[in-house]
């Protein structure tokens, strides 16, 4: 007995899949992905419309979806991350149904609970035998973890694994095994893997961003968190990896050995295992070929699942260990709210990925921005579009100064009394708004086109159409 399908129309006609359900994609490829829209596509031609689109991320590549919102063959979308022509389509109500934007930690929760129930998984698939045994280490189109895509196939009622790289029965190692797979499809390619490289996991070279590292790796020390057994994470930003530069100077100074580096992989945390900085690496998505290569040769390089990264439903979840995380921002507010899901003109142009969760979890959270962004403020008033509460970020790292909340007044003490350059944050809106000016009010229609869920499940904000001017 085989489950190898003689085409993905034959799997996707064998799954059952009607109008009004809904679909589910993985974005371990990220801007490398075809599988999306070779699915799409088949399921337009196939006359299916109505669909619900729950993917954990879309990207440029995605931008053939724009037709298939014209045609109504989907008219929902369910996603952590968004950006590229569907976000601009989106932005402009293209869309009749709001956007529902979930974490990383919230889009498993949402799928163990049910609130997000998934009809037909599609899994693109590095490696697969005839019965589905799944992983994303071998073959031509290797991604390296598949954490997305398991509770998608733990929870889906029927899965579809979609490879390019058919191997012998047993396939090993297994990321996601055959008892959760329907259907295998054989395709030319499930994309290039080059594109999951992204020009936001390179160190910046930028020396202002250069001196907010510097700085952020200093509150990291002062806060009393580098020591041996220390956990940490970066955001994908060119600050975030800097900043993390830094830090393993402090360490290596220092003789610290870490027990684990955790998030969307890159060969800095490649390196870093390999030097022996940290013990284990905590992987739920690969960010560059090292990272794929790393997961694939290292046991001490872990995969995990979305859930196990960041699930607050969870029994536990791996966020809820992290010591540290430095994260960016496309705004902050002086109540410490963060927005990276739109652009200060209200545009989508990202999303909250594992920001608001990580946030949560660790003992110290680090956003680094620059003061100014495109000449514009980056703290404002109040953020355009919350996407992770003020009360789980602990401090902002500009180049102008570092601003703590005011709920940890043992972090603000230990910084002064080291020396480092601790101002409020109104003062670093003031100092902002000197040099750039007040930013335009940007205008917006009563549309609702997005909302943005907390990990927990609760609505914390909503998106609304830009009017246009």
């Amino acid at each position: 007995m085989s489950k190898i399908r003689v085409s993905l129309r034959k799997a996707i006609i064998a799954s059952g899949l009607k109008n009004g359900m809904t679909v589910s994609f993985h974005h371990h490829l990220r801007n490398g992905d075809f599988v999306i829209n070779m699915v799409m596509s088949e399921i337009e031609d196939l006359g299916i419309s109505d669909i619900r689109i729950a993917a954990s991320s879309f990207f440029p590549i995605h931008g053939s979806l724009v037709r298939h919102i014209k045609t109504g063959t989907i008219t929902a979308i369910d996603c952590n991350y968004m950006s590229g022509p569907l976000a601009e389509a989106v932005t402009n109500g293209m869309l009749q149904k709001p956007v529902m934007f979930r974490t990383h930690g919230g889009r498993p929760r949402a799928i163990m609970d049910g609130s997000l129930k998934i009809d037909v998984a599609f899994i693109a698939s590095p490696s697969s035998d005839d019965m589905g045994n799944l992983n994303g280490a071998s073959g031509p189109s290797s991604c390296g973890s598949l954490g997305y895509a398991m509770p998608d196939a733990l929870m889906a009622g029927k899965v579809i694994a979609i490879t390019d790289n058919l191997v012998a029965y047993p396939n090993g190692p297994v990321s996601i095994d055959e008892t959760n797979v329907d259907h295998v499809v054989v395709v030319d390619s499930i994309g290039d893997p080059s594109g999951i490289v992204s020009g936001t996991t390179q160190v910046t070279r930028d020396p202002v961003g250069h001196v907010i590292a510097r700085h952020a790796a200093d509150v990291i020390e002062a806060s009393g968190l580098l020591k041996d057994g220390i956990s940490f994470q970066t955001g994908a930003g060119g600050a975030s990896l800097a900043t993390a530069h830094y830090l393993r100077e402090k360490m290596v100074s220092g003789g610290i050995k870490g027990s684990f580096g955790m998030g969307g992989i890159t060969a800095f945390f490649v390196d870093m295992l390999e030097d022996g900085l940290f013990e284990k690496l905590i992987d739920v998505q690969c960010f560059d070929l090292d990272a794929v290569r790393s997961i694939r040769e290292n046991p001490n390089h872990i995969e995990v699942s979305a859930s196990q990264y960041a699930n607050p439903s969870a029994k536990s979840c791996s966020v809820e260990s992290l010591d540290v995380v430095v994260l960016g921002a496309t705004e902050i507010d002086t109540d410490f709210n963060v927005n990276v899901l739109t652009d200060s003109s209200g545009n989508i142009m990202g999303g909250s990925g594992g920001h608001s969760d990580t946030a949560q979890g660790a003992k110290l959270t680090i956003i680094v921005a620059n003061l100014l962004r495109a000449r514009l403020p980056i703290v404002v008033d109040r953020v355009t579009t919350k996407v992770t509460p003020g009360e789980t970020v602990d401090v902002l790292v500009t180049e102008r100064g570092i601003a703590v909340n005011p709920a940890r007044v043992d972090l603000m003490k230990s910084l002064k009394e080291k020396g480092l350059p601790v101002v409020d944050i109104v003062e670093l809106k003031e100092m902002a708004e000197k040099m750039a000016g007040k930013p335009r009010k940007v205008s917006f229609t009563d549309r609702v086109i997005g909302f943005v869920e907390y990990r927990n499940g609760e609505i914390i904000d909503k998106v609304y159409q830009p009017a246009k001017e």
